[in-house]
């Protein structure tokens, strides 16, 4: 019995007796037993247990639910839509995503996942990815025309990002280059992209988006910078995981499918309309190197327009760091 069958039966927050349980699965009482443990130690879900009552999650659990994501798809994004993976736990979506482009996936397949044992974000850093609590998304997709005509998609995929996040009621929302998701000067999100392929032809992109929902507070201390979840910016009204994703969705395949043709300078202006550091000091990093100014967008390749004393100068993504001067 694998917790993805147990946990829907107790994602309402209610009790039920472990008699209830055990009938409902047509398993044992000490089967439902030893699940709920197993389901406390791998998930970090609390699960009450009450003699006469049976057992609970506290507040309930927001799971994923294939139906309602696509009934929150518009046309555009069913039409684009290959195939939609909703996985319990995985080591990384991306990493999943990479490893079935390798065994030749159609694009626009999506892959979600209630948890990751090992997710990971830019430069190499360690994602924090608590059960059910998040939004764990990558989405595949083929380009012809090499990794060139990328330039600026990961900045075109966090407007679209920010207004998905609109459409479902979140305000707000800023862009900090180059792949950052913010609220109120936090992080709400990030972005991941990578590619496999020809980087002069063909080759697949797979687009990484993680979006902190209701992060659960004893997950938070791994993260070494100021977060925020949509919890936290929105409370009661904040969106469910199933209803986010199916708003990132509409947003997200019709930019993949079109970006070919239309490439950044279609997103520039509205990127920078979202910039948390248009025209204040910044401070970038890269390894040892400091290099301080004052960030005034970007071009239409989505290069940062940093100005020092020396003038305006183009800087491209990578390892780099930005942060506010100080």
């Amino acid at each position: 019995m694998s917790r993805s069958i147990l946990l829907p039966l107790l994602a309402d927050g209610e009790f039920r007796s472990g008699q209830d349980l055990a009938d409902a699965l047509g398993v044992s009482r000490t089967a439902v037993w030893k699940q709920i443990r197993r389901i406390a130690a791998d998930s970090g879900l609390e699960v009450e247990s009450v003699r006469g009552r049976g057992y609970r999650i506290p507040g309930g659990v927001d799971l994923l639910d294939a139906t309602a994501i696509h009934d929150g798809l518009n046309a555009r994004a069913r039409e684009l839509l290959a195939e939609l993976l909703l996985l319990d736990s995985i080591d990384s979506t991306n990493v999943e995503l990479m490893r079935r482009a390798q065994a030749g996936v159609a694009r626009g397949t999506v892959c979600s996942a209630e948890q990751q044992t090992a997710g990971r974000g830019r430069r190499g850093r360690h994602w924090v990815s608590p059960y059910a609590g998040n939004v764990y998304l990558s989405l595949l997709w083929e380009f012809d025309q090499g990794a060139a005509a990328l330039e600026g998609l990961s900045l075109a995929v966090g407007v679209a990002v920010a207004q998905a996040l609109r459409a479902c009621g979140v305000p707000d929302v800023r862009l900090k280059w180059p792949n950052d998701i913010l609220h109120g000067g936090a992080k709400l999100g990030g972005i991941l992209m990578e590619m496999t392929g020809d980087a002069a032809g063909a080759c697949q992109v797979v687009v990484g988006l993680g979006i902190n929902v209701a992060m659960p507070a004893g997950a938070a201390g791994d993260i070494d910078q100021a977060w925020t979840d949509l919890r936290g910016a929105c409370g009661e009204a904040a969106p469910g995981r199933s209803a986010l994703l199916a708003a990132l969705l509409n947003e997200l395949l019709p930019l993949l499918a079109d970006f070919h043709r239309d490439g950044f300078a279609a997103w520039q202006q509205r990127w920078m309309s979202l910039d948390a550091h248009a025209d204040a000091p910044v401070v970038l990093e890269t390894g040892a190197s400091r290099l301080a100014g004052t960030a005034r967008g970007v071009d239409e390749r989505g290069a940062l327009q940093l100005e020092t004393g020396a003038g305006v100068q183009s800087v491209y993504g990578g390892e780099i760091s930005l942060r506010a001067a100080t």
